[in-house]
């Protein structure tokens, strides 16, 4: 009996570990923060991590074993979703946890972020203030496929790639914003934007944290959304 409760207790054990080793490599983690945007096709997935469709496979297998991922197919294409919202939440803990105790954590955020001092931020607080008097424009420059799946209610759909090319309205403050603290798509629109003389601001962390507050959310495309054809 003492011996049976011995390989429960480590069977129980192994499984969570396989939950966390699925995550330990940064290609992988880097999915679950692309994906917790949406459910994205694996040449997508390849794409947004510069990687091959074989090795991005290849990383999307394990998570899908270790239970992190689901998938569907939709003729001959394979599109992978996170498996729900315990994964994300586990996401944020994780990288929560190495930003509180990795001292090159800030370091690292950074050298890939830029400087992020001069960029004043946006609470979501402030926005939906500035939202209801009709004081802002809300751009989101996360790629397209991502604002249909849901973005924040009233946002332009502006791509980071488009940017330079969309008729902003002047006179009004901007606000961007992208998937998360680490995405660093926002904090190179609101430089952008501030090189052609706008006032632009960033919103504090991302598109799934506005989700998660519960904040109002929009499906596929709204009026007046996306650059001009």
């Amino acid at each position: 009996m003492e011996e049976h409760s011995h390989l429960a207790k480590a069977a129980l054990f192994d499984a969570i570990s396989e939950v966390a080793a699925a995550l330990a490599a940064g290609r992988r983690a880097e999915i679950i923060d692309v994906l917790a945007q949406g459910e994205r096709m694996v040449e997508q997935v390849a794409q947004e991590l510069q990687q091959s469709v074989a090795n991005t496979s290849h990383h999307l297998r394990a998570l899908h074993r270790a239970g992190l991922v689901s998938r569907r197919r939709q003729g001959a294409r394979v599109l992978y979703r996170l498996a729900g919202p315990e994964v994300e939440e586990l996401w944020v803990s994780l990288r929560d946890v190495a930003a509180a105790l990795r001292a090159d954590f800030a370091r690292l955020a950074s050298a890939y972020l830029g400087e992020l001092d001069a960029l004043e931020v946006v609470s979501r607080r402030e926005l939906l203030q500035l939202q209801a008097a009709g004081q802002v424009t809300i751009i989101d420059v996360r790629p397209r496929e991502e604002y249909l799946q849901g973005h924040v209610s009233g946002a332009l759909s502006v791509p980071l790639s488009e940017l330079h090319r969309f008729p902003l309205p002047e006179g009004r403050p901007l606000v961007a914003y992208c998937r998360g603290p680490y995405c660093a798509f926002a904090p190179a629109a609101v430089r952008q934007l501030r090189s052609r003389g706008l006032a632009a601001r960033r919103l504090e962390e991302g598109f799934p944290e506005w989700r998660r507050a519960g904040l109002p959310v929009a499906l596929g495309d709204e009026a007046g959304a996306g650059p001009p054809t």
